[in-house]
Order: C-alpha cells, then structure tokens, then sequence
C-alpha cells in the first residue's frame, strides 16, 4: 500500500509557462492587440443557404419547428417539467409518438444499431464525422451504486466499439463524462483535497492498472469505490487507444479539478505516442488560460502528449447562483466580451503549439461562434495548419449550427457533430441538461432559421416555375 498524496511541488508564474510552451511571438504586446481584431477569411461568410440543399425539406421544416420552440426561454427553463406533464398526460407511447420524430430526431442519432448506421452514413456522406455521446451521467444525489457504474462502463465500452469499427470516421472520436464512471460526491471530496494537497500522476496510474492505493482523507468505501473507479477508466483507455480518441467533458467547477486530475493520469498512461485521451477546458472560466497553461507545463514534464477541447462553456447560470450562495468570487467572466478574448487567447496558444509540434499537440475548437471558427482558420492558414490533418478539428453538436458544420466540410476542414444516441427515456435527460446549458445559443439561431426559411422558399419556387 502506498500513500497517494504529496505536498505541492511547483506553482508556476504564468509567463514562465508560456515562454516555456508558446512561440515567442505570442507574448509580445501587439500580438495581444490583434487578438481583439476580427478575421474574415473570404470564403466563410456562413451566409448560403446551399449548405441546407442536402437535407430534405421535412428536415428543413423540423429544425424551423424545433429552433422555434427554442427560442422562448419560457420553454426551454422549463422543458423537464413541461415534458414529464406531457408524458403523464399522453402516457408512454403517446409520448413517444409526439417526441422521437421533431426533437429527438433533431438531436439524436437513433437507438438501434441500425438507426445510428443511417444516421451516421448520412453524416459522412456530408463530409462530416461523428463523435458519439453516451447520454449518461450523474450530478450530486443521484448516485445509485457500484453496480450502475459498471453497467455504465458496459455501455462506453461499446461506444468505443461503435466508433472504430463501422469505418465512419478516419479518426474517430468519442465524449465521456466521468461522472458516469466515478460517483459526483467522491469528485466533490477529491477536489477539496486538492485545495491543499497534490496528487501523484504516477501513483494514480499504478492504482488503475490495480495496485491497492491507500488515498488520505477518504473513508474506506470511499477509497474502494475510487480504486473501482480508476480500474473502469483503464479499461476504457486500453480499448480506446490506438483506435479512438476518447475527449473527456468538463462540468462544474466544484468537481473540474478532480475531473482534470483523473484525466490527467489517463493521458499519463495512454497519451505516449499521440493524444487519445482529451480533456476539455471551458473558456468562461477566470482561471481558464491558466488552467489550460498548467495542463500543458505538465504534460511537459510528465512526457506525454496533450488533446484539448476548448469550449466556452454551458453552467453559467448555476455557477453563479452556486458562488453567490457560498459568497464565493463569481467564477465566470464578467461578460461575453472577457469570454472572448479568454477563448481566443486559449485558442492563440493551442495553435501555436500545434504549429511547432503537431504530434505532441491536438486540438477540436468546439464552438457555434463564427468568429472564433474564422479566427481558428485564418491562423491555420497563418502558421500552415492543413485543413484536413489530425492536429486541427472543429465541433459542433448534432441538430445545430449546420450552415457553419456544413460550410466547413465543404472547404474541406475536419468538422466532428457531437452525436447522442439511445431510447428517449435514456436520452431526454441529457437533452433537458443540454437544451438548458445552451439556452443562449438556441435562443439565438436567428441566422440559422433564416438560412433554413431560404431554402425552404427555393424550393417552393422552384416547385412552382420549375426553375432552379
């Protein structure tokens, strides 16, 4: 047995990190300058509606319906509510008959085997490639037992499996959450410890491969359940590696650390010869730049390669309603403009890495901002990223900001759709969550709508005229 837990052994200023891990060029004060400046690459105006022509016009009508209904934030705050009142009312099946073909078709790939196929061969048709979601996951008090979590990992074991071996990507992808591994309270524990203490990347990669680990400051059950814990993850690092990129969700600040900690010791052990484990930063954050910057400095140290998936984020709301209550500092940037600049700023330093060592570094700019994608590709082209390779990729989720997927693909970037898949019952919990962490966006697709209202009229008249 041996103890997990050391005192700290660094604290870095930021501008040692990034003169050890940027160009040069990065820090000087114009550079910050032009971070502030709009880039407009000329062939991605986001403006034609010919990125609709694909989809079929009862597509185009589903999306109008359900981008409608989005855009009352009445709706979208209370959609649980609204959808357990419609559920008691219709029952089960009436339900379902109402549900699965506008918002579950919208944002779900299926829940057959076959299903998904279809709607994966139909995304890659597009030039678009999936990254699979398993809807699973647990917030505090939900916890269920040991037993749900294995089943869990059952579950993201035949994700990894769904995504290599149908051949719909080149470089497959998939999303897990931790907390569908490992229970919230414990990751609420272990980020209290961490106030004080620092972990051993090596100690914990000894515990995932099954060494007994003694952890300080836990109970015993707690301990199990960690050590249980750290064995599930292995597994799924030893099935994804060499095979899937596996990118690990960020959720609220009160278990991040011990959530980043976990991922760090995968990519320890699994990130040797290329990044296949990711962990996804959220730009909202204050401490964002530096957390990403510590990130790297260790993955430098510890010898292993980095994939990042920068986001702005999607719990604004609740976590500062959570810091007000605890009379906390509000963690989040005091406006859009600060996000921003802490988005680009990320972005600035990931592509640069990238650009001087595209093998140790990758990265997928996981955002529905048109201005951060034209900015990621003007510095591409900058510093002569191709569109297509491994180290550069782009996100958006399935169902939404298509004109933008779509406009990418055709130019030939790599554009990966976050796909959920599985029952309604399974997958309207997630899709509550989500809905409500991305109300901002879906309240203003304005420009999506208006994209999709277009085509529909095109097509009209040319039913009509018989003109194209």
């Amino acid at each position: 047995m041996c103890s997990l837990l050391r005192p700290p052994v660094f604290s870095r200023l930021v501008s040692v990190r990034l003169k050890s891990v940027a160009a040069p060029q990065a820090l000087t004060a114009k550079h910050d300058l032009d971070l502030c400046k709009p880039s407009s690459p000329g062939f991605l105006t986001f403006e034609d509606p010919q990125a609709f022509r694909v989809k079929s016009s009862w597509e185009l009508i589903r999306a109008l319906g359900v981008f409608r209904l989005c855009s009352f934030p009445v709706l979208v705050n209370n959609c649980g509510k609204l959808m357990s009142f419609t559920r008691t009312v219709l029952g089960t099946r009436g339900f379902s008959m109402v549900v699965r073909p506008s918002v579950y078709a919208q944002f779900v790939a299926g829940e057959t085997e076959g299903e998904i196929a279809d709607s994966m061969q139909k995304m890659s048709s597009l030039g678009l490639h999936p990254m699979l979601a398993v809807p699973i996951e647990e917030d505090l008090g939900e916890s269920t037992g040991e037993q749900r979590y294995e089943d869990n990992l059952a579950a993201m074991l035949d994700c990894v499996l769904m995504s290599y071996v149908n051949g719909w990507s080149k470089n497959p992808m998939m999303q897990l959450k931790i907390t569908a591994l490992v229970s919230p309270e414990l990751c609420v524990k272990l980020t209290s410890l961490l106030k004080t203490e620092q972990y051993d990347l090596n100690v914990l990669v000894r515990a995932m491969e099954g060494e007994e680990v003694v952890f300080p400051g836990l109970t015993e059950s707690e301990n199990t359940h960690l050590l249980f814990s750290l064995q599930r993850l292995n597994k799924i690092g030893e099935a994804s590696v060499d095979k899937v990129r596996v990118l690990v969700d960020a959720e609220y600040t009160y278990m991040n650390p011990a959530l980043s900690l976990i991922t760090m010791a995968m990519m320890k052990k699994f990130n040797q010869q290329s990044a296949w484990i990711w962990n996804t930063y959220q730009c909202y954050l204050k401490e964002s730049k530096n957390i990403l910057l510590d990130a790297i400095q260790t993955s430098i140290d510890q010898s292993f390669c980095i994939g990042v998936k920068l986001v702005r984020g999607a719990y604004m709301d609740k976590e500062r309603k959570l810091a007000q209550k605890e009379g906390r500092t509000d963690p989040i940037h005091e406006s859009w403009e600060l996000t921003n600049d802490s988005y680009n700023g990320c972005l600035e330093i990931m592509l640069n890495l990238i650009s001087e060592k595209p093998e140790r570094y990758m990265i997928i700019v996981a955002t529905h901002n048109e201005e951060s994608v034209r900015r990621a590709v003007t510095r591409m082209d900058e510093l002569g990223l191709h569109r297509d390779g491994n180290s550069v990729c782009f996100g958006q989720l399935l169902g939404m900001c298509d004109h933008v997927s779509l406009t990418l693909a055709q130019h030939g970037f790599s554009v990966y759709k976050s796909v959920p898949y599985g029952s309604v019952d399974d997958t309207l919990p997630y899709l509550v969550r989500r809905a409500q962490e991305n109300r901002t966006v879906l309240q203003g697709i304005r420009k999506e709508r208006d994209l999709l209202r277009q085509e529909l009229r095109r097509r009209l008249k040319e039913k009509i005229t018989g003109a194209r």
